[in-house]
């Protein structure tokens, strides 16, 4: 069975830092391109950051981040421990949300389209304090 495990995250103060981790199982995912999605307090799932495990994708990088968190946020990959971070820094309230891990394990570039995803971490929840 696939799945997804993630772990770190909590309460963190303005200005803070988080790290995030996604463990996978199940099978190796070093051949899928790897999400971090979030959903914050009364908004839809949006996207944060992806690296694609192949191809370069709409911007001719294979890792791709939000603007609304780039600069602030540095995603990696470990294939050996088949396991995805995420680390953000300067954390503000608005980054408070349950976070997700995702993998697309078809051969494509990563998306940033929440349906291209076919395994979902359980989320961790980040929350910034002011």
């Amino acid at each position: 069975q696939v799945q997804l495990a993630q772990s770190g995250g909590g309460l963190v103060q303005r200005g803070g830092s988080v790290s995030l981790s996604c463990a996978a199982s199940g099978r190796t995912f070093s051949n899928c391109n790897m999400a971090w999605f979030r959903q914050g307090p009364g908004k839809e799932r949006e996207f944060v950051a992806a690296e694609s495990w192949r191809f370069g994708g709409w911007n001719g990088d294979r890792v791709y981040i939000a603007n609304s968190v780039k600069g602030r946020l540095n995603i990696s990959r470990d294939s050996a421990k088949n396991t995805f971070g995420l680390a953000m820094n300067n954390l503000i309230p608005e980054d408070t949300a349950v976070y997700y891990c995702a993998a697309d394990c078809h051969d494509r570039p990563a998306a940033r389209e929440e349906q291209a995803y076919d395994h979902w971490g359980q989320g961790t929840q980040v929350t910034v304090s002011s």
